[in-house]
C-alpha cells in the first residue's frame, strides 16, 4: 500500500493533469500511442494515469516518477515523431538501466531517431475502409474500438455495417444497441442518426447501414467505399467458398472472419502466428476467443518447459447461441436454459491451437462448461511437461512474458486472493494468468487463465485488422523475443 502523503499525491495529480494534453496532442497530431508497460495512456483520467505509474513497479521494481514521464513526453513532442507505439515506462526503465549518463531527452532522441521529424497531419491516405458484416456482440465492440482508434484520422476507418433489415425501426434499434450495453456500459461519445441516408453518426463519423441478405450482391462503391476489409461477424460462412462471396462485392478487397475457419484457411492468433499473413492472403480468420486466450500462454510454457500432453477445460460465459429458457436447439444440451444451468458442451479451441502452434498437434484435448454469467470466462490448462517445474519458477516465467516480451499485449498476469470474473471486464489482453491459482507437482502443472471473451478477443481482432491494412505502428523500445 502506498505511503505517499496527501500533499505529495496532490502534486502528482497536478503533474498527471499536465500529461493528459501532451498525450492527446501526440496522438492526434503525430499518431503516437503512449503506454506505460503496455497500459495505454490515451483517454486516461489523472487518477488512471497515476494508477498506471504505480503499476510500473511490477515491471521495474519501483513506481514510475510522474515528473519523468512528463519530461519524456515533452521531449518526444520536440522531436516531432511519426506514428508509433511508444512505451514511456519501458523507455525510462532502459534509461535508468544505462545509468542515466545522457539526459532523458537525449536518450529518447537517440532511441526514436528512426521516426524523428516524421510527424505530419493525417490525410485521407492514412485511413483504410473497414466494413462490419454483422452487428452482434463482437461487431458492436469492434465498432467501439475502431471508432476510438480512428480519432486521430489514421488507421482503420469504420465506413459501414451490413445487416438484415429488422423492421421499420431498425436504424434506431441498431444505434441504441451501440449506445447502451448491459455488460460493457454506455458508448463513450455521441451518437446521432440520419434516417434519410440510413446513417449512424458516432463521434462525428458517418457509418452507413446497409441492408442485404447476400454478401456478393452489395456494391460498396455506391457509398464511396473502396478496397475495403470486410469483417464477417456472422459466422454464417466459415470456409473459403462461403467467405469468398464477400470478395464478389464491388469495393471489397479482403475478408477477416471473427470465428475459427475451416479447411485450409489461416487461423490467426495475433502475437503468435500473425507473421504468416502474406499480401496474397485475401481471407484469414481470427480463430476463437478461447483459442486467443490460451495459445499465447501455451506458447510461453511450451518454449520453456515443453508440453507433452494437455487438457483444456473452459468455463465459459453463455452466448446467444444458447437458449434463454428450455427450448429446441440443434446442438446437444444447448437447448437447456443458459441462465439456470451449467451446460457441458464441446470446444474446438484445443484443436485450433495447433494451427497456430503446429508442434502441439495431437497433444491437446478440450471441453467446455457454459455457465450463467454474461461475460468473462476461464480456461484451465492441465499440462504434463517435458521437465520438472516449480510453481514459483513457472509464475515468474509467465509474469516476465506479460511484461517484457512481444506477447505483453496478449498475456496479463495477476496475483490477488480476491479477484473474480467481473474484475476482468474490459481487459484488452487475450488472457490473464491467475498466478495464485497455479499448481505444480513434478512435471505436471495446472494454470488458470481468465479472459474477457468479448472485449479481449475484439482487441485481438482489431490487431489483425491493423496488420491487414498496414496500420500497425512501429514499437519503441523494441520488445524482447519469447526466448
Amino acid at each position: 500500500m502506498s505511503t505517499a502523503s496527501p500533499a505529495s499525491h496532490h502534486n502528482r495529480l497536478s503533474v498527471a493533469e499536465r500529461i493528459i494534453p501532451v498525450v492527446g496532442g501526440l496522438y492526434r497530431d503525430n499518431g503516437v500511442v503512449s503506454h506505460i508497460h503496455g497500459r495505454s495512456l490515451i483517454g486516461c483520467s489523472p487518477e488512471q494515469l497515476l494508477k498506471a505509474h504505480r503499476f510500473a513497479r511490477h515491471a521495474g521494481g519501483e513506481e514510475l516518477d510522474v515528473e519523468q514521464t512528463l519530461e519524456l513526453l515533452d521531449a518526444i513532442t520536440v522531436i516531432n515523431p511519426g506514428a508509433a507505439n511508444i512505451d514511456v515506462g519501458a523507455l525510462i526503465a532502459q534509461w535508468r538501466t544505462g545509468g542515466g549518463a545522457a539526459s532523458l531527452a537525449d536518450f529518447a532522441a537517440g532511441v526514436l531517431a528512426p521516426i524523428a521529424g516524421a510527424g505530419r497531419p493525417a490525410t485521407d491516405d492514412d485511413s483504410s475502409d473497414v466494413v462490419l458484416y454483422g452487428f452482434g456482440r463482437i461487431g458492436r465492440l469492434l465498432a467501439r474500438i475502431l471508432l476510438a482508434k480512428s480519432e486521430n484520422g489514421r488507421g482503420p476507418k469504420l465506413r459501414a455495417i451490413v445487416v438484415r433489415e429488422g423492421g421499420p425501426n431498425d436504424l434506431i434499434k441498431r444505434a441504441s444497441l451501440l449506445r447502451r450495453d448491459s455488460v460493457h456500459g454506455p458508448f463513450n461519445g455521441t451518437i446521432t442518426l440520419d434516417p434519410d441516408k440510413n446513417l449512424i453518426i458516432a463521434n462525428g463519423n458517418p457509418i452507413q447501414v446497409i441492408y442485404s441478405n447476400s454478401p456478393s450482391s452489395i456494391d460498396y462503391t455506391a457509398w464511396g467505399i473502396s478496397d475495403a476489409l470486410i469483417v464477417d461477424n456472422t459466422g454464417n460462412w466459415r470456409d473459403d467458398e462461403g467467405l469468398r462471396q464477400h470478395l464478389a462485392a464491388k469495393g471489397a478487397a479482403r475478408v477477416l472472419l471473427t470465428a475459427p475457419g475451416k479447411g485450409s484457411l489461416k487461423n490467426i492468433v495475433y502475437g503468435i502466428n500473425n507473421d504468416t499473413i502474406t499480401a496474397e492472403d485475401d481471407i484469414v480468420t481470427a480463430a476463437s476467443c478461447t483459442t486467443n486466450a490460451i495459445t499465447p500462454v501455451l506458447k510461453v510454457i511450451h518454449e520453456q518447459y515443453g508440453i507433452e500432453y494437455g487438457h483444456v477445460e473452459t468455463v465459459h460465459s453463455y452466448t446467444n447461441d444458447q437458449n434463454l429458457i428450455d427450448n429446441f436447439h440443434k446442438g446437444d444440451r444447448r437447448g437447456r436454459s443458459a441462465a439456470l444451468n451449467m451446460v457441458l458442451t464441446e470446444t474446438g479451441a484445443a484443436k485450433a491451437v495447433t494451427k497456430a502452434i503446429p508442434e502441439l498437434e495431437g497433444k491437446l484435448t478440450g471441453n467446455a462448461i457454459r455457465v450463467p454469467t454474461p461475460d468473462v470466462s476461464m480456461a484451465i490448462l492441465n499440462l504434463t511437461l517435458s521437465k520438472p517445474v516449480d510453481r514459483e519458477g513457472l509464475n515468474a516465467h509467465l509474469r516476465d512474458a506479460s511484461l517484457h516480451t512481444g506477447l505483453r499485449q496478449q498475456i496479463d498476469y495477476i496475483e490477488s486472493p480476491e479477484v473474480v470474473s467481473t474484475d476482468f471486464l474490459g481487459s484488452h489482453r487475450a488472457g490473464i494468468v491467475d498466478g495464485l491459482a497455479t499448481i505444480s507437482s513434478g512435471n505436471h502443472a495446472v494454470v488458470y487463465v481468465w479472459y474477457d471473451n468479448e472485449y479481449g478477443y475484439s482487441h485481438q481482432v482489431v490487431r489483425i485488422i491493423e496488420q491487414l491494412l498496414g496500420a500497425r505502428p512501429q514499437r519503441f523500445p523494441a520488445v524482447a523475443p519469447l526466448t
